[in-house]
């Protein structure tokens, strides 16, 4: 074969083999670009989920240390001062500090165990019953097949259903009122946590807040669900949630709220 033309077949390959090399860099460059833009705009997610979920954990915290409750307990702790009940007011304001240390504390956690959330409720409702002074009673059933320790809640979750649940059902009831807070294995991979009161229901209490011109508090249960659907999305808990009204289906006053607690992701996603 003559030199120019294995001279010019040399070229003719050498050309050849650059466009595919130019070629796989592009692709590659391209490829990179978008995976890098793909990363980006996931990372962007989650900071801008994270930075929404420490909003709704503030948003929850605030309406749980809402200046209403505070003002309230330190005027039953000074009422009880000035009845010279020492004893008593001694017992409400040691309550009172304690359930403001739980706030603070598991504010910053991303989770607690069922077990410490049952103690900050029951201590919250101490306190509450102290205030109304015994105007309802309580009543936690825990199932014994759970395990307190090892099944976990995102924080802030239960409190603000149960403060709207003595605030707008039970406050208004003419006689003594009733608060039911029931935690069931369903044998079916979830856990149900149920809050009953034989209040004045929901509905009404909407009616209520009309009539005076107020405006009902739906927000607290606003952000329960928007921070329950953020949870969800972020596939760090399902937490399925409903409210209803018990005059409804169960023919007596007072609001049922239930969730429903996946099991798997609770479990994958707890810490220590």
């Amino acid at each position: 074969m003559p030199k120019e033309e294995i001279e010019h077949i040399f070229i003719i390959l050498f050309f050849i083999a650059m466009l595919v090399v130019g070629t796989m860099l592009f692709l590659f460059i391209t490829f990179t670009n978008r995976k890098n833009k793909l990363i980006k705009a996931q990372l962007e997610t989650k900071l801008s989920n994270q930075k929404r979920q420490y909003e709704l954990q503030l948003n929850a915290l605030r309406a749980q240390m809402n200046p209403h409750f505070v003002h309230n307990s330190l005027n039953a702790i000074q009422y009880y001062i000035q009845l010279n009940e020492v004893e008593k007011s001694e017992d409400y304001l040691a309550k009172f500090s304690k359930l403001m240390r739980q706030f603070f504390e598991y504010s910053r956690k991303q989770n607690i165990s069922i077990e410490h959330e049952i103690k900050l409720l029951k201590n919250y409702l101490d306190i509450e019953k102290l205030r109304f002074e015994d105007k309802f009673d309580y009543k936690i059933t825990i199932d014994k097949t759970l395990d307190l320790q090892d099944l976990f809640l995102p924080p802030m979750i239960l409190q603000p259903i149960v403060e709207n649940a003595i605030n707008h059902g039970i406050f208004h009831k003419k006689d003594k009122g009733l608060l039911e807070i029931n935690f069931e294995n369903t044998q079916n991979n979830q856990f149900k946590i149920e809050i009953i009161d034989n209040g004045i229901g929901i509905n009404e209490s909407k009616k209520l807040s009309k009539e005076k011109n107020e405006s009902y508090t739906e927000h607290s249960g606003f952000v329960l669900e928007e921070r329950l659907a953020l949870l969800k999305e972020s596939s760090y808990w399902k937490i399925d949630f409903s409210i209803v009204d018990r005059l409804e289906n169960e023919n007596q006053s007072g609001t049922r709220v239930t969730l429903l607690v996946n099991l798997e992701t609770n479990t994958a996603n707890h810490d220590h």
